[in-house]
């Protein structure tokens, strides 16, 4: 690819994966953010020496140190005391004895840990109370761990031929926070990330009006006026109602958008489809302080978040935690398997593993009508139809048609004056978001390149120099 006169550089840094594209002002161009592919999984991996790597490499190098691998807590020392122990001689010719001690904090640290891995980083750009992340005893801000992803695209579309001086870049209509001002905290961070990776000149424009932007160049003549684009990403669901005028030239009439994306589908369906599987609701015995045996149900409640955001399980990795485990799995009974998962997968550091065995599970059911979660290194097979699997995640297909019903009413139109919706954003090919869109506008879904369509959309934004957001 060589840059021939003027271009338009468009930048997508996702919740679970990213895209760059460029337009010519005829055709769109996807830039190999990976050897094999122009999609690139938004990941960051610090090691311990506190250098970086990023996209699929890093979760190569997270998955090789880590998985596997025992996990040992030990207390953080965030001081040293000093205390006199004996009295000093009045005379002065002996000293009082002094003992040194290290004072331990609250925190732990996993003694054995190769490297973090940063996935989803994204989605706490909005949240005001997240200013920095440890890693390895270093504080690192939010922008520093998405810095390091967005200078690789920009050394990637340089390899291409290009002068990335200007880009347009996606944002998410709303972002993830309850902060009355997490877009402004939002794109305020993201800003400073793109220009410390040298995009300094950088435009801001939403995610579902680029992907409408691409569908307009791709079908100018598409019969239809009123648009009406779901893109269901990682980490958000946006929308955004557009009029057309003629052939690629557009108005926009609504957007709306809400925290609802992928992430938040496969933590729905660990907790639904694995916790059962791992001691939740099964009954814990142990003797009490008066000998007298005890019996109460496990308290699993405990340990969900942490089995649920796979960055901080290894934090069960401590007493308060595993004894109780450990107690279960002695009393013997059918629930021992069960907490033999569970033991299995905080310390040996499964918990990625798992939620990639998640996302493999729920893309073959958007295509199959069943399919078995395989995890065999904590010995789990679990079968699901499409029909079962659709019970699981269905508050959440409930939140995705109350907001689909009220983009329509922002746009102060009823679904029978929709033409086209378009469906794009890889959660989108869940085929209950299919039937749920077809239902309220039969005939007129139409798939639209889930995983590109909207750096396509930004290039060509860029190009026109398309103001929005």
């Amino acid at each position: 690819m060589t840059n021939v006169g003027r271009v338009g550089i468009g930048i997508d840094f996702g919740t679970t994966n990213s895209t760059a594209a460029v337009f010519d002002g005829k055709n769109v161009s996807l830039v190999g953010l990976e050897s094999d592919s122009p999609i690139m999984p938004s990941a960051t991996y610090i090691d311990a020496d506190l250098q970086t790597t990023t996209g699929q490499a890093a979760i190569d190098r997270y998955i090789d140190g880590n998985t596997g691998r025992t996990v040992e807590l030990v207390p953080e020392v965030i001081g040293r005391a000093t205390l006199a122990v004996g009295a000093a001689d009045p005379s002065g010719q002996r000293a009082a004895e002094m003992l040194t001690q290290a004072v331990y904090g609250a925190s732990m640290i996993d003694t054995g840990l190769r490297g973090r891995l940063f996935r989803g980083t994204k989605r706490l750009l909005g949240n005001q109370s997240v200013q920095r992340l440890m890693v390895f005893d270093h504080p690192f801000r939010l922008v520093a761990l998405i810095t390091p992803i967005l200078l690789r695209i920009r050394q990637e579309l340089e390899t291409a031929g290009l002068d990335v001086g200007s880009a347009c870049v996606g944002h998410p209509v709303n972002f993830e926070g309850r902060d009355a001002k997490r877009n402004e905290v939002a794109l305020s961070r993201l800003g400073e990330a793109y220009g410390h990776a040298g995009i300094k000149d950088h435009r801001f424009y939403p995610e579902p009006i680029a992907a409408a932007v691409s569908f307009l160049h791709e079908k100018p003549t598409t019969a239809g006026d009123v648009i009406l684009t779901v893109d269901f990403g990682g980490g958000t669901l946006d929308f955004c109602v557009l009029q057309r005028r003629s052939g690629s030239d557009f108005s926009v009439v609504a957007t709306h958008g809400i925290a609802l994306g992928g992430d938040h589908i496969d933590q729905r369906i660990f907790s639904r489809l694995l916790f059962p599987l791992l001691g939740k609701g099964e009954r814990w015995r142990r003797r009490g302080t008066d000998r007298q045996e005890i019996e109460t149900q496990f308290p699993f409640e405990d340990y969900e978040d942490l089995l649920l955001n796979w960055a901080v399980t290894y934090l069960l990795n401590q007493n308060r935690y595993t004894t109780p485990v450990l107690e279960c799995i002695s009393q013997g009974g059918e629930a021992k398997l069960k907490f033999r998962r569970l033991r299995e997968l905080i310390q040996q550091n499964y918990s990625y593993l798992a939620f990639q065995g998640i996302k493999d599970f729920k893309a073959e059911l958007s295509f199959a009508d069943s399919a078995v979660l395989d995890i065999a290194e904590i010995d789990i097979e679990a079968a699901l139809t499409r029909v079962e699997f659709e019970d699981v995640i269905d508050d959440s297909l409930t939140r995705v048609e109350e907001a689909v019903l009220e983009t329509i009413q922002r746009a102060n139109i009823v679904a029978s004056d929709v033409d086209i919706v378009l469906r794009t954003g890889g959660s989108s090919l869940i085929p209950a978001v299919h039937h749920l869109l077809n239902s309220h506008f039969p005939d007129r879904v139409v798939d639209h390149d889930p995983f590109t369509s909207v750096a396509a959309g930004l290039a060509i934004a860029d190009y026109h120099e398309y103001q929005m957001g």
